[in-house]
């Protein structure tokens, strides 16, 4: 028998028991959906952290803070003033900057400050940083440009999320709340801002509900005291407006989702003029309270010149005493722990198509039984043992193959839901985007071959047992 003749017969097998074959084969479809959604789950995680490490410089990106805290910060140096933290200036970042295989170093300062229009509020976390620090971030912006510098006017970057930390002062309620977003065109109007948080949180007697459309940098309230004349003056203001805002609606969950960034250098001046004879937030001060000379910074952002030298350049700015986090350190502890939910969740998929496979069994065996006389006629005939075995293999594996093909079919629409739930949940709100199941080709592939590898190893102790029949027994079988 040819292999033409071997197909024919079992296809028309197959087909003169369609009951039996389909509910075989919906076995075998669910196996290998289960499996191929459950390794989709964690290959999308994987994604978004692709996409994540991406945005935040990609892999050749270093990230360099202080050495005695997290931030790069202290609020009280050791000793006379002089201690031995270690923190981030001006000098390291020059000094960095001409270290060999090093693109380039970014110094970034971050500090809380409070947007007020018209009866709105939000309390965000301003970054800012030089020009080219802002370039490296390759930023999607929809509307406007990166800030200008040298003209003494603080200019905003809003990420496509910050509408939403706005709320009303009155109610307290925001867009999370009532599910409606802020009367507020960020591109457009005019914001206050307040950089001194605390005295402004803390003036029992604040009120909320300033416009932003006045040019007045030290209308409204919030006070802090005077130290000449013991009467409180009110805390300072500045009008801001957007240079440009990060593309994407309120569901495109991104790195920048929550950001907002300015120049780094406009900043500086407003806060030594705010501040002259005080201490800036965030900046280190002696025991006496006093501020240390200098501007510190709360983190430096480095890339390396060529991955292969992203390890050499890291190692180098540790000896120095400084805390280093790299982009591709964060990566491969990641991809370690996703290795282990891929696997834990491929196992449960695997119950599934291990429960088809003892359905093909039973199919086969019954084909067997039912068959019987037909096997013998064969063996009578001439057919080779060899040929007999092919056959039944070659029914389990079409079983499986059917299976593969309908299950990964069933997989793709899966997905889909998922993704739209998810997305429509705002549920990944956390993460980078709302793709949490992903199914490359590679994986379709490898699910079919094993779909089909499983048909023929569960079909294969049937076919060794047709084999086995004696021909003058099965003929005489009723």
């Amino acid at each position: 028998m040819n292999w033409n003749d071997l197909l024919r017969m079992s296809i028309n097998s197959l087909r003169r028991r369609k009951l039996r074959t389909f509910l075989t084969v919906l076995g075998v479809l669910i196996g290998t959906a289960s499996i191929v959604v459950m390794i989709s789950l964690g290959l999308g995680m994987q994604q978004s952290l692709y996409k994540e490490v991406e945005q935040s410089g990609g892999l050749t990106s270093i990230t360099v803070t202080g050495s005695d805290n997290s931030d790069g910060m202290t609020t009280e140096s050791r000793g006379s003033g002089q201690g031995t933290e270690k923190r981030i200036d001006d000098q390291l970042v020059e000094k960095i900057s001409k270290m060999d295989h090093v693109k380039l170093a970014a110094p970034i300062y971050e500090t809380s400050v409070i947007l007020l229009k018209g009866s709105y509020r939000a309390q965000v976390q301003l970054q800012g940083m030089t020009p080219e620090g802002l370039k490296s971030l390759n930023m999607d912006l929809g509307d406007g440009t990166l800030p200008k510098t040298g003209t003494g006017h603080l200019e905003l970057i809003f990420g496509n999320g910050v509408i939403t930390d706005f709320y009303e002062t009155g109610s307290g309620n925001g867009y999370y709340d009532t599910g409606k977003v802020p009367n507020i065109n960020l591109m457009k109007d005019s914001l206050f801002m307040i950089t001194d948080t605390e005295n402004y949180n803390s003036d029992s007697s604040a009120a909320f509900g300033d416009s932003a459309d006045s040019t007045d940098r030290t209308a409204g309230a919030g006070s802090k005291s005077d130290s000449g004349t013991g009467k409180k003056k009110p805390v300072p203001k500045y009008v801001v407006r957007a240079s440009g805002v990060i593309n994407g609606g309120l569901d495109d969950y991104s790195n920048n989702y929550g950001s907002v960034f300015c120049d780094l250098e406009t900043l500086k001046q407003l806060l030594r003029k705010e501040y002259a004879g005080k201490v800036i937030p965030g900046q280190p001060q002696t025991k006496a309270g006093k501020a240390l000379k200098g501007f510190y910074y709360t983190s430096l952002k480095v890339k390396a010149d060529d991955i292969d030298h992203v390890n050499e350049v890291a190692d180098v700015i540790r000896n120095m005493g400084y805390n280093v986090e790299t982009n591709a350190e964060y990566l491969d502890s990641m991809k370690s722990q996703f290795a282990i939910v891929q696997a834990v969740l491929g196992g449960i998929g695997a119950v599934s198509l291990l429960v088809a496979a003892i359905g093909i069994a039973n199919t086969m065996m019954m084909s067997i039984y039912e068959r019987t006389k037909e096997i013998g006629v064969m063996k009578v005939l001439g057919c080779s043992l060899r040929n007999i075995r092919e056959m039944f293999l070659l029914e389990a594996a079409f079983i499986g193959l059917l299976g593969g093909i309908a299950g990964n079919i069933l997989s793709f629409v899966m997905s889909a839901a998922i993704n739209i739930i998810v997305g429509s949940s705002g549920a990944m709100s956390m993460g980078t985007d709302s793709t949490i199941s992903y199914i490359p080709w590679w994986l379709v592939l490898m699910s079919m071959v094993f779909a089909v590898l499983v048909g023929v190893l569960a079909g294969y102790f049937p076919a060794k047992r047709a084999m086995k029949l004696s021909p003058l027994a099965a003929i005489r079988n009723e």
